[in-house]
């Protein structure tokens, strides 16, 4: 399959082919609860600055239409490594924690596996988030169910053997290499697996640091801990272990590393390099050490000599957890001009900073308004590499490659994007309006879900051409767009197959 790339970047993009034809490489950088307006050229007037991201922005292509699957963090990731909405998962609603079983399935095809297959070498540093199959120690039972989901997959952790490798990880969804964080840096247990081994049992024990403030600031929870691990170090240690893959590698065999970050997400811990940098607080200055990091990765790819054949993404896994208070301390919008936050069904609960840089195919300082989302990671691969097997394709996942190389404003196969909040909340998108199901937020903004009285609107759809802040409800001024949308996402809910325009 891989002889077959030569034909279709040629076709599409003569203008731009130039060298070898051979695969890109991919390196896909995914920052945690990272926001819209965090990121200083689609937020100017932020009080965070971000000139690594910025730079990358004017080497390649910055979409500002782009959102997650889900606006929180595990089905985010599940969308983005399987091309499915993450709700076709046996988890509809939540995440997993860090004694989860197993999300992805072994059989179940994602980029990586597909990657692997076309010879590349494939690794993921940083946060899993996914669920591990940790085994059970003797004389001890596991009691989940295949039924369960969400935190009912949690084991006791007293049950599990932490001296054995997990049945189930990184290595059985298609990564060569991981180097990785169980789930969140505020879950236990606080210990990293390399390549689905532990490198410290977590033998050790943490009280938790639960704030007041609810889910910001320095906050984990209790919980196992590997006695030399350190909260400052993660991100560190993450692009170390990151930049070590990069220098090992060569012209002669591509890569795909995918990076998913465990900042700015809670605790927000910057090192001392990186405190008071910003005008946002401890959060800023979390944001900055993210730019930093990105850097270092784009400067190592330059250094090593990889970076013309690379193919760069930089994301967020869904939007900030800000609350209106810390906008008005801070003076800064997370979520950019967006209503809403991390969780919700709302615009800033999913819409994302997303920048593409691919040197020869992706033209440099250019801008799209395309609506995409995350799932959309498998079908472009495919293209790319040249395999057209639609039938292969899996049900959320359409092929943005005719953006990038200037050939579509859009994503034209795609019929629509749909989204999903932390509480179960449906939202979809097509064009200029959008409908959700149900009245709230859906997320973490209060009030999270309104009962609707009797003549009063069940939903809520807004036209984003107009009202890009969702403030004025047209559900009951325009009820045929009301039904169309509808019925559209009762039919890519109800597929088992990808669902034409």
């Amino acid at each position: 399959m891989m002889g077959g790339i030569g034909a279709v970047l040629s076709g599409m993009n003569p203008s731009r082919q130039r060298g070898p034809k051979q695969p890109p490489n991919i390196v896909y950088i995914l920052a945690d609860d990272l926001g819209y307006g965090d990121v200083s050229v689609y937020n100017p007037e932020g009080q965070i600055k971000t000139p690594n991201i910025d730079k990358l922005a004017s080497q390649g292509m910055r979409f500002t239409d782009a959102h997650s699957p889900s606006s929180v963090c595990t089905p985010t990731r599940y969308g983005l490594l399987t091309g499915r909405y993450p709700w076709r998962s046996r988890l509809p609603v939540g995440v997993l924690r860090g004694y989860s079983r197993t999300l992805i399935e072994a059989s179940r095809p994602t980029v990586a596996s597909f990657l692997k297959k076309n010879g590349y070498q494939t690794a993921v540093v940083g946060k899993w988030h996914l669920g591990l199959d940790w085994e059970v120690q003797n004389g001890h039972e596991s009691v989940l169910t295949a039924e369960g989901y969400g935190i009912k997959t949690e084991m006791n952790p007293d049950d599990i053997d932490f001296s054995r490798e997990p049945a189930q990880g990184p290595k059985t969804v298609g990564f060569d290499y991981s180097y990785i964080l169980p789930a969140s840096l505020d879950m236990p247990p606080y210990c990293y697996l390399e390549n689905q081994k532990l490198t410290e049992l977590p033998t050790g024990y943490t009280d938790g640091n639960k704030l007041a403030s609810g889910y910001t600031g320095p906050f984990w929870r209790e919980g196992k801990m590997a006695p030399a691990f350190n909260f400052h170090g993660v991100l560190p240690t993450f692009v170390t272990k990151a930049t070590e893959f990069l220098k090992k590698q060569s012209a002669k065999k591509p890569f795909f590393l995918y990076l998913p970050l465990a900042a700015p997400h809670t605790p927000w811990m910057p090192t001392n390099d990186y405190a008071g940098k910003s005008k946002a607080g401890e959060y800023g200055d979390f944001v900055q050490q993210v730019d930093a990091a990105v850097g270092e990765v784009l400067r190592t790819l330059a250094e090593s000599g990889l970076a013309e054949n690379t193919l760069v993404i930089f994301a967020s896994d869904n939007g900030p957890y800000w609350r209106e208070d810390f906008v008005k301390r801070f003076k800064h919008k997370a979520a950019g001009a967006f209503r809403g936050m991390k969780g919700d069904a709302f615009e800033g609960g999913h819409r994302i900073p997303f920048i593409v840089r691919w040197p020869g195919q992706v033209k440099a300082g250019t801008t799209s308004a395309a609506t995409t989302t995350l799932t959309n990671l498998l079908a472009t691969c495919q293209e790319i590499l040249g395999d057209r097997n639609r039938a292969g394709m899996p049900e959320d996942s359409y092929s943005i490659l005719p953006v990038l190389l200037g050939k579509s404003t859009q994503v034209t196969d795609q019929p629509a994007v749909v989204h999903s909040s932390s509480i179960g909340f449906f939202a979809i998108r097509k064009g200029d309006w959008k409908l959700i199901e149900g009245l709230g937020s859906g997320g973490f903004t209060e009030p999270r879900a309104i009962k609707p009285q009797t003549g009063e609107a069940a939903g809520q759809l807004y036209n984003l051409a107009t009202d890009v802040a969702e403030t004025k409800n047209l559900y009951q001024q325009n009820p045929e767009k009301v039904r169309e949308l509808t019925e559209l996402l009762v039919k890519i809910r109800q597929s088992t197959r990808r669902v034409s325009p």
